[in-house]
């Protein structure tokens, strides 16, 4: 370390001064929980105060309809997700090998898409009830009955569908965890193999699953294309109704803020019912539970068990979408299809950049930093992944509206030049709900990372004088590389697929992939809306493949 750099460090410890690093790490950590404190703030203390109204009118459906929509789809997506991680860790049967990563592929397709698929395959006009009609000879829809599409029902269905990865991927590695012992144990006392999922695989991986089931109905608490395309009426619905066609800003933060108490609920119990089971595995020789083989009629069970989540969850909406985007070829070469394109690239591009490079820092800022505030915030900072886009998007447009306002007043009345709204009439906004809404995985993957380098390796590198910014760029980011082009990719694809905050910050005029999906089915132009909906698909078929192959 050189004099000045020596004088200049005595001197900040001697006033005390927090580091750049320790500054930084702040900053980042308050950007991200602002949007959340700022919707409690706009419902606290809303310029229209309609919560009376919303509680004696809409807002008892709306919870009710939120509330049965997330236990509907946690529960179907919990039985699915585990029994089908069960049949695969356990057994051995013809697909196993290729089901075991082909489960993970709806992880690829949004709900919404799916949502659409669906109901142009099984509508009216569709393809299944055109071909009962032409089989039994009926004439019109009164010559029989068939369920209603649009409906709650369809909507458990189609988001468990989607999201049952979640839980079948936790649930897999906690039973490939478990020791052969404790099964041979119950074996020996008679328990069937039904027994012993029952009696002691589920219990034993019930934190694994609890977990998967938590994110599962986050996400479907922070659905909005497919409940609003079924016609169920939300919180997260009501948020865009409140808003946007009642013009209430402060009502759509209530119910908002109503929706992040029912978030941090959900993430509270999940937490705690993971504290109190704790399980230990008391054998010094630990050893895996071969599958054991299966043929006949057995064989073909656990096949048709793990098929069906399979089909329904991708195979069913991804060649409905893909059939239109074949047969309507020409929809391909619109240009507003590639400038939709365009805009998700760099929009999306940009918030992963931006997110990553935010995750290392405060990873980094708060493993050097002497400063207790940092490290109390960085555990909280993961409430954006859990907050729904909506939520993000009052939190976030509300006060950047005001502060876009006083900015171009304050330069017009400086230099008589109108600049407009250069936050709200961009996609800076887009952008910063991107970083706080997915900053969580970029913290997770630093984090990982970083505690896998040893420390050793840093205090040799400042020992030879090395600063601490030089001590990330030559001795961390070498070992830590893969993973950060891990999470890039992983908070790109999720940008790419996030709706409801980009319905709502999206500048006028202005459509990612998501949106003109959203916009072209709405308006049952399922063709237009196919070729955006396979490049959506493509960009998750990316994160997918690597995902499995990180869970190899």
């Amino acid at each position: 370390m050189s004099l000045a750099q020596h004088s200049h460090t005595q001197a900040r410890r001697r006033l005390r001064l927090p580091s750049t690093w320790s500054v930084g790490a702040a900053l980042i950590a308050a950007l991200v929980l602002g949007p959340i404190l700022a919707v409690f703030w706009i419902a606290a203390f809303p310029s229209q105060n309609i919560w009376p109204h919303l509680v004696s009118t809409t807002l008892p459906r709306y919870l009710s309809n939120t509330l049965i929509l997330m236990f509907g789809v946690g529960l179907l997506a919990g039985a699915s997700g585990s029994g089908a991680a069960w049949l695969i860790s356990r057994y051995d049967f013809p697909g196993r090998r290729w089901l075991e990563y082909l489960l993970l592929l709806p992880l690829a397709i949004p709900a919404y898409v799916g949502a659409y698929a669906l109901v142009d395959f099984l509508e009216y006009a569709g393809p299944v009830q055109t071909g009962l009609r032409q089989l039994m000879g009926w004439q019109t829809a009164r010559d029989y009955w068939f369920p209603e599409i649009r409906s709650m029902g369809a909507a458990i269905i189609v988001l468990a569908a989607a999201l049952y990865p979640y839980v079948y991927l936790l649930a897999r590695n906690a039973f490939r965890e478990q020791s052969a012992s404790s099964d041979e144990v119950a074996q020996s006392l008679g328990v069937g193999a039904l027994g012993r999922f029952w009696r002691v695989g589920l219990p034993l991986a019930r934190p694994a699953i609890a977990a998967g089931m938590a994110i599962v109905m986050m996400e479907a608490v922070n659905d909005f294309g497919t409940v609003d395309y079924f016609a169920v009426q939300t919180l997260t619905t009501g948020i865009f109704s409140v808003w946007l066609q009642s013009n209430n800003a402060g009502g759509a933060a209530q119910i908002a803020s109503t929706v992040l108490a029912l978030v941090i609920l959900l993430v509270l119990l999940e937490k705690s019912s993971r504290r109190r089971m704790r399980f230990f595995n008391l054998s010094t020789r630990h050893r895996p539970i071969e599958r054991r083989p299966l043929s006949g009629v057995a064989a073909a069970f656990a096949l048709t068990a793990c098929l069906v989540p399979f089909v329904m969850g991708f195979v069913l909406p991804g060649g409905v979408i893909l059939n239109h985007a074949l047969d309507n070829a020409d929809n391909w070469a619109v240009p507003a299809l590639w400038k939709a394109g365009l805009h998700t690239l760099t929009v999306g591009g940009i918030a992963a950049v931006l997110t990553v490079l935010g995750g290392i820092f405060l990873v980094y800022g708060v493993r050097i930093s002497r400063a207790p505030l940092p490290r109390l915030l960085m555990p909280v900072t993961t409430i954006g992944y859990a907050a729904p886009g909506a939520v993000l998007g009052v939190g976030i447009l509300i006060p950047l509206a005001g502060f876009d306002h006083v900015l171009a007043d304050t330069v017009e009345a400086v230099t008589g030049i109108d600049i407009g709204l250069v936050l709200t009439g961009s996609a800076f906004a887009l952008v910063l709900a991107y970083f706080v809404r997915f900053f969580a995985i970029s913290q997770g993957a630093a984090d990982a990372a970083m505690g896998r380098v040893s420390p050793n390796l840093a205090a040799a590198a400042r020992s030879l004088g090395r600063t601490q910014g030089q001590t990330l760029r030559q001795v961390y980011y070498p070992l830590i590389r893969a993973s950060i082009a891990s999470s890039l990719l992983l908070v790109f694809v999720d940008c790419v697929k996030e709706l409801p905050a980009t319905l709502l910050l999206r500048p006028f005029n202005y459509e990612t992939l998501a949106t003109r999906v959203h916009d072209q089915a709405s308006l049952e132009n399922l063709g237009q809306a196919a070729p955006a909906a396979v490049l959506v698909i493509l960009t998750g078929l990316a994160a997918v493949a690597l995902l499995a192959r990180a869970n190899r």
